[in-house]
């Protein structure tokens, strides 16, 4: 299969050469980037990139519009952030994929790295994300965060490479400042959410189950969140394997539900008063709440 690849960048310089590089095979790459004041640009120049520019709304947002106004040359796109990196095993894979009817696009795992180091129980693996899809055919929608695929499940097929995410490459302070953010829509996301999402998870492949744990930690109560978090990662999954970056990861996690749990709980308490935000579920709020609609 030949692909064109479409990069999403903002002051990605310490990145975007390495995520390149990988990329050497490709003839048609297109990084969007959203206002970008240090080297990204050059860089991108450097591995004949084609460049995109548009104001940062949503990721979903972003990816759109790069298919639609990117001019891909190929009718498959590989989406790419520029903190990650495909391996000679994953271009293998790629290079060797036949398009198969009915199939517009994969979810593709990665491999989530810290310290330099694959975090191969704390990290979840393996977690998917739609990263490979028609030109035509594929397009996301933003949930929480992030970014999914707007198309039936279906159509949705599993690629079985995976790329390696440097996720932490900005530092620890950037990651949590980032999270910061995240967790103001995950917060929203738990307010508004309907409670009868839940019982439409659980089964099936690994994203949905993702996906529906994800529902069921809305139901814990606010404070029990951070610990449920850093015990799941540790014990559950077995994060303890992974070593002192294992260790660091779970905390990490810990202080993002905190900051979710925090900002939820602020939300309850400005909407139905001091007794509801501090009871134990959520759910019965949530009955109340219109639903919405997170990128893995």
């Amino acid at each position: 299969m030949k692909v064109s690849t479409l990069i999403l960048t903002l002051n990605e310089e310490r990145n975007l050469a390495a995520c390149l590089a990988a990329l050497s095979w490709c003839d048609d790459i297109v990084v969007l980037d959203s206002g970008s004041t240090d080297r990204t640009l050059d860089i991108a120049r450097a591995h004949g990139a084609r460049i995109l520019d548009r104001k940062f709304d949503t990721f979903a947002g972003q990816r759109n519009f790069g298919l639609e106004a990117g001019a891909l040359h190929h009718e498959w796109v590989l989406h790419l952030d520029a903190d990650e990196v495909v391996t000679p095993a994953f271009v293998t894979q790629l290079t060797s994929l036949v398009p198969m009817p009915g199939i517009d696009a994969w979810r593709v795992p990665s491999k989530t790295m810290l310290f330099g180091r694959w975090l191969k129980h704390a990290g979840m693996y393996p977690t998917y994300q739609v990263r490979l899809g028609h030109r035509d055919r594929l397009r996301f929608k933003q949930v929480g965060h992030g970014q999914r695929e707007d198309l039936p499940a279906e159509r949705v097929a599993t690629f079985a490479e995976p790329y390696l995410h440097y996720n932490f490459s900005h530092g620890m302070r950037s990651w949590l400042l980032k999270h910061v953010r995240y967790a103001e829509d995950e917060a929203r996301e738990i307010v508004a959410r309907n409670a009868s999402k839940v019982a439409q998870g659980g089964q099936g492949d690994a994203t949905s189950r993702r996906r529906a744990l994800k529902a069921m930690a809305s139901f814990l109560p606010l404070w029990l969140r951070p610990f449920a978090r850093m015990f799941y990662t540790l014990v559950i999954r077995q994060g303890f394997r992974d070593g002192r970056a294992g260790l660091a990861y779970a905390m990490m996690l810990a202080v993002y539900e905190g900051m979710i749990a925090t900002f939820a709980y602020t939300a309850l308490l400005e909407r139905n008063g001091p007794k509801s935000a501090l009871e134990p579920a959520i759910g019965e709020h949530q009955t109340r709440a219109a639903p919405v609609g997170r990128n893995e």
